[in-house]
């Protein structure tokens, strides 16, 4: 077995391992650096001595790792002892089973102690299983960064008292927008990167989905958790085709449709019909238009009217500028690009999206629609100098310049 290997193993089993020792030392901080310690030990003698079970392994090795952390600690001897001799640790881990541990592991890397950037580095790092390095590489910030937020995370979490438990009932669903936020965030990181030379970064998207499956088993009854893994699942599922073999970006209009993830299709929509039971929240709402895409032959033959109307009912539940901003683009479709614009032209006068690339990007298009192609291309330069993305700026030069 080599690196590869234990990379593998440790995505699968860390959130488990973490969780397991987190409950039975009452110390988050120490089981996740038993853990990250049992990690190092495999990357040593698994290539010489491959272990029958491996996330077994990894179990006992952080365990040992946290009973000699304990024993270093005379004030916890009672909790060494508990450690010590409670069976249920030395079990090896099934790998089918999610149990409450790793709800409660999500909801302490989520917790609201932290500020939104630290929720995202830790539940990246303990419950995804990332490295300091692939969550540096997948956010465009030093590893310095990522390690310096996660251990303020770990110890602002240690400050204030949290313990390792599922909140109550009313708090959990309280506390569950901020869950689906966090996850929301590595997604959209992931299917529209903010800056770099990458557009998607499919490892980071398919992270984020697979907390959202996590959430999905653990909560089968939150229509939200359905609502955000149908949004992410029919959004990945256009991945294939958004982008050329150089990686520069495909819009939607020139998209081989065929190439859509079909599967990621009908698992998204099976997780939208869940959503729907009690009526869509947000995330269902952004699925449902998802879905519209998903079902169209083509830009053309799209639904706009229909997608208009989700995203007026979008607002009213969860107002934003950029709910207002993608209604003006399906408006543009829908009725003209005319009433689209009267739509952006407000956004501007309230400044509502300041320094963001998006307005200028949306208002471009519609100006070139409209005939008016110096305002149109002052507008795709103006894009192109506030976004970040290297793949999106290429795109907006191009489209500026194709203005003459």
């Amino acid at each position: 077995m080599d690196a590869a290997d234990v990379e593998a193993v440790w995505r699968i089993e860390s959130a488990r391992i973490v969780a397991a020792l987190t409950r039975f030392t009452g110390d988050f901080a120490l089981a996740e650096d038993a853990a990250q310690e049992a990690v190092a030990e495999a990357l040593v003698s698994w290539p010489r001595t491959p272990p029958d079970s491996p996330a077994g392994w990894l179990m006992a090795t952080a365990r040992r790792r946290a009973i000699d952390a304990i024993r270093r600690r005379t004030a916890l001897k009672d909790r060494y002892a508990l450690l010590a001799s409670d069976p249920a640790v030395d079990e090896d881990i099934d790998p089918d089973r999610i149990d409450d541990d790793i709800l409660a592991l999500m909801f302490i890397s989520c917790h609201p102690v932290l500020s939104p950037e630290a929720r995202v580095a830790l539940t990246l790092r303990v419950v995804a299983g990332l490295s300091s390095e692939q969550i540096a590489r997948a956010f465009l910030v030093s590893v310095p960064t990522v390690q310096a937020r996660i251990t303020r995370a770990k110890k602002t979490i240690a400050a204030a008292g949290v313990p390792f438990e599922l909140p109550p009932a009313d708090e959990r669903r309280e506390r569950l927008g901020g869950v689906l936020s966090v996850v929301y965030v590595i997604f959209t990181e992931g299917s529209t990167a903010t800056s770099g030379d990458l557009l998607v970064r499919r490892d980071v998207a398919y992270e984020a989905i697979r907390l959202a499956r996590t959430l999905a088993a653990l909560l089968p009854n939150e229509p939200e958790v359905h609502g955000l893994l149908a949004l992410c699942e029919l959004t990945a599922a256009r991945f294939p085709a958004r982008t050329s073999a150089d990686g520069s970006p495909i819009l939607l209009e020139d998209q081989d449709r065929q190439r859509w993830d079909f599967s990621a299709i009908q698992r998204g929509l099976a997780s939208l019909a869940k959503a729907s039971v009690r009526g869509l929240g947000p995330y269902g709402l952004q699925a449902a238009i998802a879905a519209v895409h998903a079902s169209a032959q083509s830009v053309e033959a799209t639904y706009w009217d229909r997608i208009v109307v989700l995203y007026e009912a979008l607002g009213r539940v969860a107002p934003s500028p950029v709910v207002e901003l993608n209604r003006a683009v399906a408006v543009a479709m829908a009725s003209g690009p005319a009433e689209a614009l009267a739509i952006v032209d407000d956004l501007i006068a309230s400044d509502r999206l300041p320094g963001s690339h998006l307005v200028p990007t949306v208002r471009g298009e519609l100006l070139a629609r409209l005939g008016r192609l110096p305002e149109a291309r002052a507008e795709l330069e103006l894009a192109a100098r506030l976004c970040t993305n290297e793949r999106e700026r290429s795109v907006l030069l191009n489209k500026a310049a194709a203005l003459g």
